[in-house]
């Protein structure tokens, strides 16, 4: 994998404003933040996409990722958020590095716009296609 930004964060070189670290997960504001509060999670140890992550990683992110959520609201005073997380360049990811972004949603001007182009479902299809996802599961 080659080094990102986030790499450089976490070994100390680029400085940033961390709200939480333990020996598997870091937590900091974004530079770039869409709204007040926007925190950026990720895994110390790397890996491009999620699917791509270790277990032990994955499982110390979705220990933390709550508390730092709500940690997030109180102290912004915001009620809604959203979580976003890319994987790959066709889905937007622009560093490298997995990485969920907490985003506070104080207004409809502020935080993460969704467009959502919901289509509809083909049950014939999608029953074949969720027993072969969950085909894939019992390997």
């Amino acid at each position: 994998m080659s080094e990102t930004i986030f790499s450089k964060i976490i070994r100390g070189e680029i400085p940033c404003h961390r709200v939480y670290e333990d020996e598997l997960v870091l937590a900091f504001l974004d530079i770039n933040p869409l709204s007040e509060g926007h925190t950026l999670v990720i895994p110390k140890r790397a890996a491009v996409t999620l699917d791509a992550l270790d277990d032990e990683s994955s499982a110390a992110i979705g220990r933390v990722l709550p508390r730092i959520c709500r940690a997030v609201l109180a102290a912004t005073g915001t009620e809604a958020y959203n979580i976003l997380q890319n994987n790959g360049p066709g889905a937007h990811q622009a560093v490298f590095h997995v990485h969920f972004h907490i985003i506070p949603k104080p207004s409809a001007e502020r935080g993460l716009g969704i467009r959502w182009p919901g289509g509809a479902i083909d049950h014939a299809k999608a029953a074949t296609l969720a027993a072969a996802i969950a085909e894939q599961l019992d390997d």
